[in-house]
Parts: structure tokens; sequence; C-alpha cells
């Protein structure tokens, strides 16, 4: 077996090992398999080659782990932003029935034949509690509705 199929069969097994466990950090790593076969098929040695794979798939890892640390970070700093995939959730738009608020401004919706956690996206000043009634869901931010009035 020569030098660029065992790069590719390693990318191969890091993909593969990587469907099944969800992480894309697995991926980064098979792009640098994938960079250390196009360098065996270039002619390199077997020395650049790992050192190409070890940086392209390093470089490749550590970025991703820098947009993840990110996003936490703005979750973090700011917990009434919607979530940044609130625009792919096809749950939004729909009309929930709020029966009752919690003092802490929270409700339980029906939705699809399940209860979800709701809150306004806008909340009253906080003596005040929303009232009962129709609502839009706007967003979501983790397994919460984020509902405006309908």
């Amino acid at each position: 077996m020569n030098e660029s199929t065992l790069w590719w069969v390693i990318a191969g097994v890091l993909v593969a090992v990587e469907l099944s466990t969800g992480t894309f950090y697995l991926l980064m790593l098979a792009l640098g398999a994938v960079a250390g076969a196009l360098a065996a098929h270039a002619g390199l040695s077997t020395a650049l080659q790992i050192a190409l794979a070890a940086l392209v798939g390093g470089l490749s890892a550590g970025a991703w782990y820098a947009r993840h640390r990110k996003a936490l970070a703005l979750a973090a700093a700011n917990p009434l932003r919607p979530s940044p995939d609130s625009n792919l959730v096809l749950d939004l738009g729909q009309i929930v029935q709020v029966e009752q608020w919690q003092a802490d401004g929270s409700a339980q919706v029906h939705y699809r034949g399940a209860t979800w956690q709701a809150r306004l996206q806008s909340p009253p000043p906080a003596p005040h509690l929303p009232s009962p009634g129709t609502y839009r869901s706007c967003a979501m931010q983790g397994n919460h509705l984020l509902l405006e009035k309908a």
C-alpha cells in the first residue's frame, strides 16, 4: 500500500468515526489527512506529509474550537439573544396558546403534541406578568421558544 492510499484510508476512517459521534473535530483532522494524501501525491517526503497533515488538521481543529468558543461567549454575554440558527428552525412563526405565565416569566405551551418551555422575547418590566392568550414563536434559545404577542 503506498503512502497516499494510507492517508486516504485514515481520512475515510476519521470521517466515518465523525459521522458516528457528531463532533466536527474529527472532520477537521480528516482534512489534515487529506492534506497528507495530497502531499504524498505530490511526492513530498514522509516527514513533510506528516508535518503538513498535523499543521492543517491542528489549525482546522483550532479554528473550529475558536469559532465554537466565540459562539458560547456571545450566548453567555446576552442570554436573551436568539440562537444563530433561528432562521433555520421550522417552528418559528407558529401560533401557540399560553394558558398561564409563571412568576419567573416563563410558560409551558403545548405545541406539536409536546410541552415546550417558553418565554417572551421582550419581557415586560419586573413586577408585571404578560397576559395569557395567543402568541407567535419568533426565535429559539436552547430548548425554549421565545414568543411575541400574536
